[in-house]
């Protein structure tokens, strides 16, 4: 429809020039004809283009949604009446070595946060220094049992996560990823930290 109305308006100027030759001598006076010419041809097409826009846009939009609060109402009742479990369910899972391991990986980070943090906080807001607690703690005459069970807790965790976490810097280069090579590669980590303590727990 654009371009019939385009080429009637050109044929109408040209069939307008060939009348009235003398009427277009000027150049200014041409220039001002084209330009309501082209004005009239985009005023022409940005009607036909907002009126296609405004039709595709009725057509494509979206009804107006529920609430966030409905929709997960209306989550959790099909949730409830398909009796479906909640997700992660941990006691649905067959529990695996790579399983375990993981759930002890963040424990001992948490655990070894925790530890480190609470140990500087000691360190500046106690008044004494650390031998002085030290020697509070040989003084309790506590069995050599229980303080190597004592070295072996506190090494331990520091061992396992180093070994594990270098073994996840090991998968972050995309390798060992195959079933076989995480059962070996976590076997070898919880070898590597047992030993790594009971030495520690000895040699300290």
């Amino acid at each position: 429809m654009i371009i019939s109305r385009f080429v009637l308006m050109l044929f109408n100027h040209e069939h307008a020039m060939s009348t009235f030759p003398t009427f277009y001598d000027s150049s200014a006076q041409c220039a001002l004809n084209m330009a309501q010419l082209l004005r009239t041809l985009t005023r022409q097409g940005l009607c036909v283009s907002r009126q296609q826009c405004s039709v595709l846009f009725v057509r494509h939009a979206a009804p107006m949604g529920t609430t966030a609060k409905e929709e997960m109402n209306k989550f959790w009742a099909k949730n409830t009446r398909l009796n479906r479990p909640m997700s992660p369910h941990i006691t649905i899972y067959k529990w695996s070595v790579p399983m375990m391991m993981s759930i002890t990986h963040r424990g001992t980070g948490v655990g070894l946060s925790g530890a480190i943090s609470a140990f500087a906080m000691a360190a500046l807001l106690l008044p004494s220094s650390f031998p002085h607690y030290l020697d509070l703690i040989h003084s309790l005459s506590v069995g050599p049992f229980l303080i190597g069970l004592a070295k072996v807790g506190i090494a331990f965790p520091v061992s396992y996560h180093t070994f594990n976490g270098i073994r996840h810097l090991w998968w972050d280069l995309g390798k060992g990823f195959k079933i076989p090579e995480v059962y070996r590669s976590g076997y070898t980590v919880i070898g590597l930290s047992v030993i790594t303590a009971v030495a520690a727990a000895t040699l300290l």
